[in-house]
């Protein structure tokens, strides 16, 4: 039952992405505002329908961050993208330079002021991106990345990359990590979404003026401990669930 209620949500929520987004284009090319209305609107249709439909509410915890910071999240399906942006007031992504060819996405992301990297080109995306920034080319607000550069499902080790302790260096801005345990309910692939509660929880700022390794270190602690605590609340032990991998391994 559950699996044909998230199929029903599945079409409705990208069918209410089409409509929003087609129908209220003209003001998206119009003004940023108005394409960060659109983009909220979706959002909160999005959240409020999850909660109706799947059983699923969405819950923000901690000092939402305002002003110009960089916002480092814990990134584990779409639906932490859409409870960050409707918690924030101005918030712009580091986004996948490929979205700009996608129809309407790419307008969007750029008139919101999202800077596009290449995530092939290691180096040179880095560089591209605090070129990006530096020149201004997202306008004012919160700038959004993922440190580790893409969705991790629970339980998945995977590194934190660079890029945030640059752009980190490069602003000169506090940087608020995010923790969340989203991916226990809307997984990174698949149709299934469960019911329970969504967090995503926003820390306690890292002043600017650290070094990288000290910066990066602060900040895979900060999100990682918290991410795992909220994870336990919502019944997924990280701990139990890696030491179960290591001895299915050796059997």
């Amino acid at each position: 039952m559950q699996w044909l209620l998230s199929l029903i949500y599945v079409i409705q929520v990208y069918t209410a992405m089409a409509v929003l987004g087609i129908t209220l284009f003209p003001l998206a090319v119009a003004s940023p505002k108005g394409a960060r209305f659109a983009c909220k609107c979706f959002a909160r249709w999005a959240i409020w329908t999850a909660g109706w439909m799947l059983g699923l509410k969405a819950e923000v915890r901690g000092p939402v961050p305002q002003g110009e910071v960089v916002v480092a999240a814990k990134h584990q399906s779409f639906f932490d993208i859409l409870i960050i942006f409707n918690a924030l007031p101005s918030a712009k992504f580091i986004m996948k330079r490929e979205l700009l060819w996608t129809p309407f996405v790419g307008v969007y992301g750029l008139r919101l002021g999202c800077v596009p990297v290449n995530r092939g080109k290691r180096g040179q995306a880095v560089a591209k991106m605090l070129e990006d920034v530096k020149k201004g080319a997202a306008l004012p607000g919160q700038l959004v990345i993922y440190p580790q550069g893409t969705r991790v499902a629970p339980g998945v080790d995977k590194p934190y990359k660079v890029g945030t302790a640059a752009i980190y260096g490069e602003t000169g801005q506090p940087c608020v990590p995010a923790a969340t345990n989203v991916g226990l309910f809307w997984p990174r692939t698949g149709i299934l979404r469960k019911p329970g509660l969504a967090v995503v929880e926003f820390l306690e700022p890292i002043p600017p003026g650290l070094g990288k390794t000290e910066f990066m270190q602060t900040l895979e602690s900060r999100i990682e401990e918290r991410s795992n605590a909220l994870m336990r609340e919502g019944g997924f032990d990280v701990e139990d669930h890696n030491t179960g991998k290591a001895e299915r391994a050796l059997r």
